[in-house]
């Protein structure tokens, strides 16, 4: 009764959903309409609310008549896993997917703001119809109540690869991002219907987009951090085409964050600003295409159905094909308002947008490329690091290298000389960075200045906290209490990039790896350790089995133990890794045990140094802070109605 009474308010919550379109958009100067087509966004999101939690409910109980129960549960796996495989298969993510789109619709038809009727009850209707098409691609290609006769007794059980805590918060955090893209391009479509773009439109946009680009990088640090300690090989980021899948709307949802301060201070690039929201959402939609088409192979990747991933490409489609065609046509007519000089703050916000969408361009390059040779009929190619390494690199290291001007400079008219001045100990501490880096690792160029620039955002971002507390009266604490969140939030992010920098950098340019057959009892010597094999033995776990090894780890004196395994699910044919790290100021010894050699009680151990690797998640997680901060200053400046 459950699953009849979930797919019932799923149906329910689509009917609610396209009325919420029709009156949104054929109401939108009749303030009765108006007024009913934000009813009905709140009403939808209580319904498809229903809808989800009888999904939930479904896999808590382990109902197996449901054919995405039997095929993604199993009676002993943790209640943690049951929950989280609601959204941890194709279906329910899809349902998920919709459950988050109409929970938008609703908050943005409670938060008109300073927005004409016409303009917010247009971005109420199309948030209405982005769900309507959600819920119609998960109730008729990818119903998650379906039911399954005869039901099995336990269930195939959940990817052993997905039952882990980080991969259980992972995917919401993605769509909690990707869904978030899905307001700006309502907004965006609503404008151009509208034919205005204003400061106001633009301040609501605002929020939105950091919204959405926080959970975005939360979502991708999160999953970085995964890969990094469960799939066993040491790295953090390999480039894969599903990773891209987030990566592009991340590079161009930062684009938008900085357009729409342009557009909210000065009225200006307005027109650009829609078209980033057009593609933000758009790169969204791609992704869940790459994601769930077939079309690639990857860890990461949930189905192989080819047409539930031609339903996505029709949807992407027609989410790009009135964008696109409502932009052609209109965006020319949008008013262009106040300009600015070329050195200005908004220049560099400018140049900021040009080079975070040129990397967004290149990376949907790399990754689409393999996929339109292959179609064409010339044969499976990769593209890989190397490729996005020498491309992508560079370009961002263009950009750090003038992302700490920005703040420094004043709105229209900035004084670059000023600013350099103030930023020049900045500078010096890179320069110096980058000389000592030459120098110890033998006249290396990469990586001594992608160390410099990671420096340079660094200082660069601690320069603007004091150039602001210079500005305030008393003590030293009082002054930094004081400084605006915007300030912190800014500082924040910047510090973060910086931060992420000289851990990418640090770990891609000096990583050690090194594999070994050890005995229990056996030693190697590894980067200034000793690691010795003590033991290999069998655990049991909640629903798996695993060959653990213990290890101590010598180092200067001191010793350390750590365990790393290989688990056994029964419901999947492959082990999975759970390897040992033990973590320094330097960085991370990595462990990861292999097979037994055949015929031999030995072990094969791979060993892998990751030095500040660390540093990559601590910047994710200042970044998304930063992200967080600015949400905050935006809401207590609209509660003191600034």
């Amino acid at each position: 009764m459950i699953a009849e009474i979930g797919a019932f308010t799923a149906m329910l919550a689509l009917a609610l959903s396209l009325a919420q379109g029709l009156l949104g958009l054929t109401g939108a100067r009749n303030e009765p309409r108006a007024g009913a087509a934000a009813a009905l966004a709140q009403s939808s999101a209580w319904i498809a609310a229903i809808s989800f939690a009888c999904l939930i409910a479904l896999f808590v109980r382990s109902d197996f008549t449901v054919a995405a129960v039997a095929a993604n549960s199993h009676v002993d796996k943790p209640l943690l896993y049951k929950i989280a495989g609601a959204w941890g298969n194709h279906e329910g993510s899809m349902l998920l997917w919709s459950f988050v789109s109409a929970v938008f619709g609703a908050v943005l038809a409670s938060t008109r703001g300073a927005q004409t009727q016409s303009l917010w009850a247009r971005g109420v209707g199309v948030q209405g119809l982005v769900t309507a098409g959600a819920l119609i691609y998960t109730l008729f290609l990818s119903n998650p109540f379906a039911r399954l006769d005869p039901a099995p007794m336990q269930g195939s059980g959940l990817n052993p690869l997905l039952q882990d805590p980080a991969l259980a918060a992972h995917p919401p955090l993605l769509y909690l991002g990707y869904v978030g893209l899905s307001v700006p391009f309502s907004l965006a479509i609503a404008a151009l219907i509208e034919g205005k773009a204003d400061q106001a439109w633009a301040k609501a946009l605002r929020p939105w987009t950091l919204a959405a680009w926080t959970f975005l990088t939360l979502g991708i640090g999160l999953g970085s951090y995964w890969a990094y300690y469960e799939l066993g090989w040491g790295g953090w980021w390999f480039w894969d085409p599903v990773e891209n899948a987030s990566f592009m709307p991340w590079l161009v949802a930062g684009a938008l964050v900085h357009s729409a301060i342009v557009t909210e201070r000065r009225g200006s690039i307005a027109s650009w600003t829609i078209l980033l929201a057009i593609m933000g959402f758009g790169l969204a939609l791609l992704g869940t295409f790459l994601v769930r088409s077939g079309v690639l192979t990857s860890v990461h990747a949930f189905a192989v159905d080819p047409r539930r991933g031609i339903a996505v490409l029709v949807l992407l489609a027609v989410a790009l094909g009135i964008g696109f065609t409502l932009y052609a046509l209109r965006a020319p007519k949008l008013a262009q308002p106040a300009g600015f000089a070329a050195v200005s703050r908004e220049s560099m916000l400018v140049w900021n947008n040009f080079g975070l969408a040129i990397a967004a361009g290149v990376v949907l390059i790399g990754t689409l490329y393999p996929l339109l040779v292959e179609a064409l009929g010339g044969g499976l190619i990769s593209v890989g690091p190397p490729f996005f390494n020498m491309t992508v690199a560079p370009l961002l290291g263009a950009l750090f290298l003038i992302l700490p001007f920005g703040p420094m400079l004043s709105w229209r008219v900035g004084d670059i000389a000023a600013s350099a001045k103030k930023l020049a100990p900045a500078a010096l501490l890179a320069l110096a960075t980058m000389i000592i880096t030459l120098v110890l690792s033998q006249w290396r160029a990469i990586p001594a200045i992608g160390l410099a620039l990671g420096v340079w955002l660094i200082a660069g971002g601690l320069v603007y906290v004091w150039t602001r507390v210079q500005r305030g009266e008393g003590r030293m604490l009082r002054k930094l209490a004081l400084l605006p969140l915007a300030v912190w939030s800014m500082s924040a992010a910047h510090i973060g990039a910086g931060v992420l920098t000289l851990g990418a950098v640090a770990e891609t340019a000096f990583r050690r790896e090194q594999a070994a057959l050890l005995n229990p009892g056996e030693s190697v010597d590894f980067v200034g350790r000793r690691v010795t094999l003590l033991e290999v033995g069998e655990a049991e776990g909640p629903n798996y089995s695993s060959t653990r090894a213990n290890f101590r780890i010598e180092r200067d004196g001191a010793v350390q133990r750590m365990s790393a395994e290989r688990r056994f699910y029964p419901t999947s044919p492959m082990p999975t890794t759970e390897v040992g790290i033990l973590s320094s100021i330097d960085g991370d010894l990595y462990v990861a045990l292999g097979d037994a050699a055949r015929g031999e009680s030995a072990w094969t151990v791979r060993l892998y140094y990751n030095p500040l690797v660390h540093l990559i998640f601590i910047g994710a997680i200042m970044m998304a802070l930063g992200g967080a901060l600015s949400l905050l200053a935006l809401a207590r400046r609209k509660r003191s109605g600034a």
